[in-house]
């Protein structure tokens, strides 16, 4: 069980951002969360979203640095976000 974070490479709100997932379960991505203070409001149904600023603390606290792609194959393998051709119409 770990969890991962991605490169903070996305703009939004004149700030850059990461992406927070965890591998094995939900329970264990908000408890990270709590652990480095992000509020409720950065969870994005499958993972948070994470400023640049905290992403250091983040590995700081044990998160591992993954590429994008990586971190989106992970929420499939864990079945926590369905694959493009499993998704509902």
């Amino acid at each position: 069980m770990a969890i991962l974070i991605d490169a903070a490479i996305w703009p939004a709100h004149d700030r850059l951002w990461c992406h927070m997932v965890s591998d094995a379960s939900l329970d264990e991505l908000h408890a990270f969360a709590v652990l480095l203070g992000v509020p409720e409001r950065g969870f994005e149904g499958d993972h948070y979203d994470i400023p640049e600023q905290l992403r250091a603390a983040a590995i700081a606290a044990g998160a591992v640095e993954v590429t994008s792609r990586e971190l989106v194959y992970a929420l499939y393998e864990a079945g926590m976000r369905p694959r493009p051709g499993q998704r509902q119409k």
